[in-house]
This record gives C-alpha cells, sequence and structure tokens, in this order.
C-alpha cells in the first residue's frame, strides 16, 4: 500500500523534528568529548581519571551511534525527495505503516533488515 502524501509529510516533519534534535545533541556531545579535562593534574586521583576515561569513552559511542541515525534519517528524508519513502531499499517491497510509524528513517523491511544484518545481502 503507498503512502498518502499527508502521511508522507507528517513524516517528512518528524524526520526533520529528529534531525533538529540529533545535531543539537551531537553538538554538546561533540563539544564535551573534545573540551579538555579542566579538574586534571596531579592532585587527581587515578580512580578519578579512569572514570573520566569510561565517560568519555560512553559518550563516544553514545555519539557515534547518534550519527548513524542521522545518517539514516537524511537517507529517508532523500528517499522523500525522491519519491520512493516507504519503499525498501533492497526488495522494492512496501515498508509497513507500523514499522514507519515506530522508526520513520526505516528504509528497509524488518526481513531485509534481518538478512542484512546476518550478512545474507
Amino acid at each position: 500500500m503507498a503512502l498518502k502524501k499527508t502521511d508522507i509529510a507528517k513524516f517528512k516533519k518528524r524526520l526533520e523534528e529528529m534531525r533538529n534534535q540529533l545535531t543539537v545533541a551531537l553538538k554538546g556531545s561533540s563539544a564535551d568529548v573534545k573540551m579538555p579535562d579542566e579538574g586534571g593534574g596531579y592532585s587527581q586521583h587515578q580512580a578519578d581519571q579512569g572514570t573520566d576515561d569510561f565517560d568519555r569513552t560512553i559518550t563516544l559511542e553514545l555519539t557515534s551511534h547518534e550519527y548513524s541515525v542521522l545518517k539514516q534519517i537524511d537517507r529517508a528524508l532523500a528517499k522523500i525527495d525522491e519519491n520512493t519513502y516507504g519503499k525498501c531499499d533492497i526488495t522494492g517491497e512496501d515498508i509497513p505503516l507500523p514499522r514507519l510509524e515506530a522508526v520513520p528513517y526505516a528504509t528497509m523491511t524488518v526481513k531485509a533488515q534481518e538478512q542484512l544484518e546476518k550478512g545474507l545481502i
């Protein structure tokens, strides 16, 4: 079932909002990671340094995931411009509406996504 223009407009607005929120969050996360440790020095305990390193690692991993989602959102917005939004990139089948409502940046059906993740595609 092809998506209606009103549905596509709704998804486009939602994707743009998600993109804006992620962009703001990524700017903050990037600044946190790049900022030198102000409390550093000889008086700081090694355990404190370990905690700071762990926190920085977690922030980097979260930032990496957010960049991945941002790329997926950009792809979904490009698909809207190409009039292919709601179609699987792999199979060309319609992506079910409940999947798009749950993950508006989905560009594949669940079955195609699973095959891709298993390395079958």
